[in-house]
């Protein structure tokens, strides 16, 4: 009989868990929580106190079509994971790869765009710094932010080079600028803001990128509610136009 009753309040734990909708929450709060790095410029950056971005654009577009006000509460590539699954957030948004680990960790959105790691370099050094090889030697300062899939590919590709790690991403392109690290892992979208932005920088590999991947949204595992919201609202705004003149406007 304990055995029983003991199966039953389990039972009824998980039906309490799984009960938990995302959305239905959001919506009686009146409040979607959008977890950001802040520190991926086009995707997610501080302007002052106000966040911008491609992806802070979509965030808000996302709040918008459910009716509900939008928090952004920072996070860090470290914690991104952690702090999504310790409910401090909702969603996950600002450049976010999608990788296998993070699917099993929580839940990917459909894939908004293809890309690849590339290099961030002071102008006219595209030409040396133009392969794995060209990089992957001691004498070589490599800079990256600590957690994300940048240093996840330097510690795999380059770990004979000299690998400087930054907490904050923003930091590493002035770490190239400076000379204080000759290359920055990035993506492709990242290097091109800052070769438009910054005449003292340039891409290297930007369109021979040396990876493919995409990237998403993230939400909690057990959210599939929410993730398919999510998505539907994506694809909505894709039908309408609007994620195509967000991509000209930040990626292009």
């Amino acid at each position: 009989m304990k055995k029983i009753l003991i199966s039953i309040i389990l039972l009824l734990s998980c039906i309490t868990a799984y009960g938990k909708d995302k959305v239905e929450e959001i919506m009686k709060k009146g409040v979607i929580r959008v977890g950001t790095t802040g520190d991926y410029k086009p995707f997610t950056y501080l302007n002052g106190d106000k966040y911008e971005g491609y992806d802070i654009e979509i965030a808000n577009l996302i709040a918008k079509e459910l009716g509900v006000k939008i928090e952004f509460v920072p996070t860090t590539w470290k914690t991104l994971i952690s702090d999504l699954n310790e409910d401090k957030y909702d969603v996950a948004m600002g450049g976010i790869t999608r990788t296998v680990k993070r699917q099993v960790e929580a839940q990917m959105s459909n894939p908004y765009l293809v890309f690849g790691k590339c290099y961030l370099v002071r102008k006219g050094e595209k030409g040396k710094y133009n392969s794995i090889e060209a990089v992957n030697k001691p004498s070589v300062k490599v800079g990256v932010n600590i957690g994300g899939t940048n240093e996840i590919f330097a510690d795999e590709h380059l770990s004979n080079a000299t690998i400087i790690r930054y907490k904050n991403n923003l930091d590493v392109p002035v770490a190239v600028e400076k000379g204080e690290v000759d290359i920055m892992v990035t993506e492709n979208p990242e290097a091109v803001t800052y070769e438009k932005i910054n005449p003292k920088l340039e891409g290297s590999l930007t369109d021979a990128t040396l990876t493919k991947s995409q990237m998403g949204y993230m939400v909690a595992k057990d959210q599939q509610h929410l993730l398919n919201t999510i998505n539907f609202i994506l694809a909505e705004l894709e039908v309408r136009g609007t994620i195509a003149e967000l991509k000209n406007q930040y990626l292009k």
